[in-house]
């Protein structure tokens, strides 16, 4: 009875309270918190659920559990001390986050940057991104109940943890691309080694998805669940593959490019209807589903972008611009947007003449799709809840910052 009231009348349960409803048929609301240390929240995040039973009336997220004031320690450092503390704030994506501030801070100081370095910059951030997306595989499967994915995913990710490794020494915050450039230049046989890895991966991504995309148990838990419209997308500030799986196709990589991304070819995935070239029936545009699937379609091009980066970057020159120790910043202000594994990263620097910026505002992609969350989980089952905040792939580090 209740799953026909859920899919087909959910008006049925306001009826239920009313007081000449029959009394074995009355309900009653029950307020449930789900976190803030909830396995599948995907960091310190609360999550307050009404429900009517097995339905989730309204979904209210309560955030500040990790924040680190990350804007205001920003005013108070020079740029150069800045940059290990936007690895912090999405530690998945440190790399990207080290790129986007130190254009922000180049493009406000006039700063400009090696084109080997540049290529570099870009061979870490895609990179990155498809280890952030295997993390979004992996978490994700395990979510939905598969714990094989995981393990897939980790085991690729570990490559590119070493190749990062060999560059600066960290497996996790990097503060390798840094103001002018990167801290060093690649080590010997960085290349081959990348290629290697690239010769490797490409087949596994329809590995992952024989084993887990087109799961049929795993498409019945994301396919039409957490429908999100492309209208609703833009009016809530939704950018990164949470936009795109709404099917609208937005990637700054390719819609307003920045650094050297006009240099390359390559597609932006979007969100389809069931029936369509390799999408299963009952996947609806904006869904669950087509949010993962945006991630794995873009790990492929991400592939097609390094490969281009071997065969155009130059293979001398410097991989830093000469800049002073102590960096002044012009009274001016500057904005710069990047397109991180997640969405759309931002930084605003507002410089007064000093070495220390006046204001540093970050706009962070997860902060930004996590707010709708209270929108999309509206009688919805409890256990879709997880599988939408799941699909959205957010890093509390940087929703609270």
């Amino acid at each position: 009875m209740t799953d026909t009231v859920i899919t087909s009348q959910p008006d049925v349960l306001i009826d239920w309270k009313r007081d000449d409803a029959p009394a074995d048929l009355r309900t009653e609301e029950m307020l449930i918190n789900m976190g803030p240390q909830h396995p599948s929240t995907h960091g310190v995040l609360r999550v307050v659920l009404r429900t009517d039973g097995e339905l989730v009336l309204e979904a209210i997220p309560h955030i500040g559990y990790l924040h680190r004031c990350a804007e205001k320690i920003g005013e108070n450092l020079q740029p150069f001390q800045f940059i290990p503390k936007t690895d912090r704030m999405d530690y998945l994506s440190a790399m990207n986050n080290n790129h986007v501030f130190s254009l922000a801070v180049e493009k406000l100081a006039g700063i400009q940057v090696p084109e080997r370095a540049s290529y570099i910059r870009i061979i870490m951030a895609e990179l990155n991104r498809i280890a952030s997306h295997l993390v979004a595989f992996g978490t994700f499967g395990l979510d939905m109940g598969s714990f094989t994915a995981v393990l897939y995913a980790f085991r690729e990710r570990e490559y590119i943890l070493d190749l990062f490794e060999a560059v600066c020494g960290a497996r996790l915050t990097y503060s390798y691309i840094t103001i002018g450039g990167v801290t060093q230049d690649l080590p010997d046989r960085f290349l081959e080694k990348l290629e290697e890895f690239l010769d490797y991966f490409e087949p596994k991504i329809d590995e992952y998805n024989n084993l887990i995309s087109y799961n049929q148990i795993f498409v019945k838990r994301t396919a039409g669940v957490g429908v999100i419209s492309p209208e609703d997308a833009i009016a809530w500030g939704l950018t990164g593959p949470c936009l795109r799986g709404s099917g609208v196709k937005w990637d700054l990589r390719k819609s307003m490019p920045y650094d050297i991304y006009d240099r390359f070819e390559f597609d932006i995935p979007v969100g389809m209807n069931g029936g369509a070239d390799g999408i299963p029936h009952g996947a609806v545009v904006g869904d669950c589903w087509n949010r993962y699937f945006v991630r794995m379609e873009e790990m492929k091009q991400s592939v097609r972008i390094l490969r281009q980066c071997l065969k155009q970057m130059p293979t001398d020159g410097e991989h830093k611009a000469k800049v002073p120790k102590v960096l002044k910043l012009p009274a001016d202000e500057v904005y710069v947007e990047g397109e991180n594994p997640r969405g759309q990263l931002g930084f605003l620097i507002v410089g007064d003449g000093s070495a220390i910026p006046y204001r540093v505002k970050a706009r962070g992609p997860c902060f930004c799709n996590l707010s709708i969350t209270s929108h999309v989980c509206r009688n919805v089952l409890i256990a879709d809840v997880p599988a939408i905040v799941g699909s959205i792939d957010i890093v509390l580090g940087e929703v609270d910052r």
